[in-house]
């Protein structure tokens, strides 16, 4: 479905001190800094999988989402996506694929959604059958229907992300890109759009790459993660993988009655309390059905939930991983 093989990107960027003394000689002698966005980039990603790219600000991702669009041409490397190269087949290319970035609109700022929808359609061309249909499915899924005559500066950030993403499915797209989809969202917006985007994967089997900041998003929606970082594919691998590889371990929380229970090793208090504490657990030390067994052999257990560490601390733990 995707596969890309050594792409590398470098940009030219200016730069000066401050002040009008350093700007006038910029006029004459500029200097450049080469910022290697994307370095030998590979991977593959299959049709229907939903893929989570990840990595700090300025590691490359958004980049790579440009190149795979067709917006940016690489300066080496291949790339081949449903048997079309995204530069040099543009054309044919950007009809099977649907681009949402969270901070660019495709919608015309001055005049209703449903104006912009229409011209999208002639744009890429979509038969009218086809056209209505996904209209009318788009904006019941979206919860679009009160929203969509009203011009887009009139509209929330939550109802405008709604509308990118449906504008971006007008046409039936295989592959869904989507950059910072869920960026200054409020909760139930959020909500709204990853119930979206999971039951569009399962629906139509639409390959879905999305590239956030927001770690809930990727638990919510990728079972696979690819880690970009200094322009550089880090780590690929299933979310459960980097979970036990990155993971500082499960929390205990328990509340007791009795005396304080000796600990078995790899069981440690992170917090202690009157009859009460949360405790850190090491899976490769101690099962979490032995901890428990051993608690409740020398007191009364009133109530005990297991909790997994936040994917944002695994995230991090990730980045100090690779120093990025």
């Amino acid at each position: 479905m995707i596969t890309v093989e050594h792409i590398s990107k470098t940009f030219r960027v200016a730069r000066r001190n401050a002040g009008m003394k350093e700007a006038v000689k910029a006029l004459w002698k500029r200097q450049y800094n080469l910022v290697h966005a994307l370095n030998d980039i590979s991977f593959t990603i299959r049709e229907g999988e939903m893929v989570g790219y990840i990595g700090p600000n300025g590691a490359g991702k958004s980049s790579t989402i440009k190149v795979l669009s067709g917006i940016l041409t690489p300066d080496s490397g291949q790339c081949e996506i449903n048997g079309l190269c995204p530069w040099k087949d543009r054309a044919r290319h950007v009809r099977d694929i649907g681009v949402v970035f969270g901070q660019r609109s495709q919608l015309w700022w001055d005049v209703p959604v449903i104006d912009s929808f229409e011209l999208l359609k002639d744009i890429y061309a979509v038969p009218e059958a086809e056209y209505s249909r996904n209209l009318r499915e788009l904006t019941e899924l979206l919860n679009l229907s009160e929203i969509i005559k009203t011009p887009t500066r009139q509209l929330s950030l939550g109802q405008r992300m709604r509308c990118e993403i449906a504008a971006s499915l007008l046409h039936s797209p295989k592959i869904l890109f989507l950059d910072e989809p869920t960026i200054g969202l409020d909760a139930v917006s959020k909500l709204a759009v990853r119930s979206f985007i999971r039951e569009l994967n399962q629906r139509r089997g639409t390959t879905v790459i999305l590239t956030t900041h927001d770690m809930q998003d990727i638990e919510a929606l990728a079972s696979r993660v690819i880690l970009i970082g200094k322009g550089k594919i880090l780590l690929d691998g299933t979310l459960e993988g980097l979970k036990k590889q990155f993971s500082s371990g499960k929390t205990l929380r328990i509340e007791y009655q009795g005396n304080t229970p000796e600990l078995p090793e790899g069981l440690s208090w992170q917090e202690k309390g009157e009859n009460h504490g949360v405790l850190l657990l090491t899976p490769e030390m101690l099962s979490v059905s032995q901890a428990i067994s051993s608690l409740s052999s020398q007191v009364e257990l009133r109530d005990v939930s297991v909790e997994d560490p936040p994917i944002d601390e695994i995230v991090a733990n990730l980045y100090r991983e690779y120093r990025i």
